[in-house]
């Protein structure tokens, strides 16, 4: 018998399923398998080589691969599972929720959970959803309205913003001396972006500038202070139709085209585990159609097959979760995944903050941004990648 540990994070959405299948798949023999789980913040933030140490199984976000593979931390899927298998998840899952895990060629995570920022609305306060930027402030001027800021959502919203502005972030940044050329938003979408972020942070309800997403939620859901958020990661918890204060989950006001970025987990294998046959027939049960349609959805998880996000009945019972997101979904932003990345996007989150409640001008906020993430892209290029590490 071979005992296995994991780790994911602590919120019914991250925890209930893994820990009622890993009971069953203890129960039936021969090898077990325990989740320990880390608050929110741990799995944004944690360094990924520290966690594969201690666990066998990591739920982790895509943008810690970089700091995995110059760690050499992880096992490559395609030494565990056939290609055909691979690729059938891969076509399978909703939107870039299994691209997300590719990098240098192979993959490194299993997706699922899909997760991407959309708005979140309480009906009963905001009857009409937003349908643009203008239409949001409009909206945020009665008080009901927030941002989502806390920890690296500010950064994320201010990317997402500027996606849906036309921009592509750090699409063309350059870790050498900075150009024009190669800022990591262009000056004027990314003064434009930080201008709405401002703006929606000033009209805010008190308090709500510290709250993660799940805070945001948990105050939509018990108090009335706040009907909008106008990109927050989705959670089918709050959408449940049983719900006293449920919320509505849709698309983010759009500019040039809706704008978000991906999110959700995957489970990745650490290089200190031995996986054995029946560890590895678990996982794949997990992604089966029938787990994601049903075992994940009745254990308050959010899968990632797009099977399941069209099956009307899991739709039905998510209070439209699936239907009113995955437009959304199929069209987010990956964000980069290069070593050290991780450190950046909260160096950068801060950044932001700084911009939009502490008073610094968008040339000055741009500015920081840009020189923070060419040095987090040189320190990641001057990085060693590992000697077990193949391309």
């Amino acid at each position: 018998m071979t005992a296995f540990t994991g780790l994911t994070w602590d919120h019914p959405r991250g925890r209930d399923a893994l820990e009622a299948a890993a009971a069953e798949f203890s129960r039936s023999g021969p090898d077990t398998l325990h989740w320990d789980v880390q608050p929110l913040e741990g799995f944004e933030s944690s360094p990924i080589e520290q966690l594969a140490a201690s666990y066998d199984l990591l739920v982790l976000d895509h943008p810690h691969l970089g700091d995995a593979l110059a760690a050499d931390c992880l096992v490559p899927l395609d030494e565990l599972f056939p290609p055909e298998e691979l690729t059938a998840w891969a076509d399978g899952a909703v939107g870039p929720s299994a691209e997300s895990y590719l990098l240098d060629g192979r993959r490194w995570a299993l997706p699922l959970d899909a997760a991407t920022q959309v708005a979140a609305r309480r009906a009963d306060l905001v009857p009409d959803a937003p349908a643009d930027w203008d239409d949001a402030l409009r909206l945020a001027r009665g008080g009901l309205v927030a941002p989502s800021l806390a920890g690296p959502h500010a950064f994320l919203s201010l990317c997402s913003i500027a996606v849906s502005l036309g921009a592509d972030p750090g699409a063309t940044a350059d870790p050498g001396p900075a150009t024009d050329a190669d800022a990591f938003l262009p000056g004027d979408v990314g003064a434009r972006a930080l201008d709405i972020l401002a703006a929606l942070a000033a009209a805010a309800p008190a308090g709500t500038a510290e709250l993660n997403p799940i805070g945001l939620l948990e105050r939509m859901t018990s108090g009335d202070d706040l009907g909008y958020v106008p990109l927050v990661y989705g959670y089918v918890t709050y959408s449940a139709p049983a719900l006293e204060r449920r919320v509505t989950f849709g698309a983010p006001p759009a500019a040039a085209r809706a704008g978000s970025t991906i999110g959700g987990t995957g489970i990745a294998v650490s290089r200190r585990a031995e996986p054995t046959p029946a560890l590895l027939d678990h996982l794949r049960w997990l992604l089966s159609p029938e787990a994601q349609a049903g075992f994940l959805p009745a254990h308050r998880g959010q899968p990632s097959a797009r099977s399941a996000w069209l099956d009307p009945r899991v739709d039905a019972e998510a209070g439209g979760f699936y239907g009113g997101t995955l437009a959304t979904i199929e069209r987010a932003w990956v964000r980069p995944r290069f070593a050290g990345y991780v450190p950046f996007q909260s160096a950068a989150s801060a950044i932001v903050r700084d911009g939009v409640l502490g008073g610094t001008t968008p040339a000055e906020t741009l500015d920081r941004l840009g020189s923070a993430h060419r040095r987090a892209r040189a320190a990641g290029s001057a990085l060693t990648p590992s000697a077990g590490r193949t391309a």
